[in-house]
């Protein structure tokens, strides 16, 4: 089976999370920043990780989703805000829908550090990015906890290509 691992990432939580997967999965993989992602059609399986930009996937990875055809795909996030926020969760749904086509086999919403100066900026806005207040608890995330929680939704989630 074939693997394609894609990720955008700014700041290197998403990536790490991509590394974690393609050492994760089984089989034939290619990893790779959205950027240089190939047609994802060939593939068997899509991993694609991303970060959010006003509680949406990043404009590279929305574009990506787009191609994804009806291909299985597993979505991961990264993000500011606590995993199980509702902001997390309206996240992973709009990109649910803009892999509309895709058979969705899971899901992975992962608190990553947001840089300070990012933080600065953002607790300057009025109103507030909803987010705001969990980012303290995302400084060092994604850690060895949340490695190990993907692990988990992998091997729930795709058994068949989870080595």
């Amino acid at each position: 089976m074939k693997t394609l691992i894609v990720f955008s990432s700014k700041t290197g939580n998403t990536k790490k999370l991509a590394e974690a997967a393609n050492n994760l999965i089984g089989g034939e993989k290619t990893i790779c920043s959205v950027s240089e992602a190939p047609d994802p059609g060939g593939f068997d399986l899509v991993v694609l990780g991303f970060w959010l930009m006003a509680g949406k996937p990043d404009p590279k990875s929305s574009d990506f989703l787009a191609t994804v055809g009806r291909t299985k795909l597993f979505l991961m996030a990264t993000h500011g805000a606590a995993a199980d926020s509702a902001h997390a969760s309206k996240a992973m749904e709009h990109a649910r829908a803009l892999a509309a086509s895709a058979q969705i086999a899971g899901t992975f919403n992962c608190q990553g550090e947001v840089s300070p100066a990012f933080l600065e900026k953002a607790a300057q806005k009025d109103p507030k990015p909803p987010w705001i207040g969990d980012a303290p608890a995302a400084v060092g995330h994604p850690d060895h906890s949340d490695i190990d929680r993907l692990a988990q939704a992998l091997k729930s989630s795709l058994p068949q290509f989870v080595a």
